[in-house]
């Protein structure tokens, strides 16, 4: 089931059109990559979805309700969280407190924000360093924790832009596996990541764009055997196991 379309949206800035009668679809349940040369309009397009964009034309529906006009916070509260390229933690507290101010804004009649909190970082492996200031933590867990805050607000879909920056072999691995758990137990996942043997394994669906259009959609097989996107992205002699 679908919980996220974007219908035709275009972005211009200027005479520059940064996102050009671009569509995507994300599944409820599924992870779904979003790929394309620097400069393609991929943050731009997640800007749009977040609210931090408007479009110059087009339309973003959430569980099938027109959400093109309404502004980010609105949109936080529907069920849109995202995480960004750079990390942004708040490196003086504890990954626990840094879990904690999202999970304190969102929190739910059910469940205080530290039961919350501790819930979450079970969940992404986070417990045994849940007193670690986050300035202290490898690349790889300070992901987790940037991973989790996005989690403590509840979302229906998850928008990740760029999370295996920075992020070494083993934990990339160990990324990937949180990120399959979260599929699994039915959240929609949105994903923006350069690292290309990751989305191949991780998303059930990947859409491609360049220059601000969609050059290509469908199964990583699909995509990766497209010569429009070999030429635009992967390059000749691109051979990457899918669904590792």
């Amino acid at each position: 089931m679908s919980i996220l379309e974007v219908r035709e949206v275009s972005v211009r800035f200027g005479g520059h059109m940064a996102v050009d009668s671009a569509s995507l679809t994300v599944e409820q349940g599924s992870i779904t990559g979003l790929i394309g040369p620097n400069g393609a309009g991929k943050t731009t397009l997640f800007n749009v979805i977040t609210g931090l964009q408007s479009t110059t034309q087009g339309r973003v529906l959430l569980g099938g309700n027109d959400i093109t006009k309404a502004p980010a916070h609105q949109r936080a509260r529907a069920g849109i969280s995202r995480t960004f390229q750079r990390l942004e933690l708040f490196g003086t507290l504890s990954v626990f407190d840094n879990v904690r101010v999202a999970a304190e804004l969102n929190r739910s009649k059910e469940q205080t924000a530290e039961a919350a909190t501790a819930a979450i970082l079970d969940g992404v492996g986070l417990t045994d360093l849940a007193g670690q200031r986050a300035d202290s933590l490898s690349t790889g867990n300070a992901r987790l924790v940037e991973l989790a805050r996005a989690l403590a607000c509840r979302p229906r879909v998850l928008l990740l832009d760029e999370p295996a920056s920075g992020l070494d072999d083993a934990e990339t691995a160990v990324f990937s596996d949180t990120l399959r758990g979260l599929a699994e137990r039915g959240l929609a996942i949105l994903l923006v990541e350069h690292d290309v043997p990751m989305v191949m394994a991780l998303c059930s669906s990947i859409t491609v764009l360049n220059f601000g259009s969609v050059i290509a959609c469908g199964t990583p097989e699909q995509v990766q055997n497209d010569q429009a996107v070999i030429e635009a992205y992967l390059g000749q002699g691109t051979d990457v196991e899918v669904g590792a």
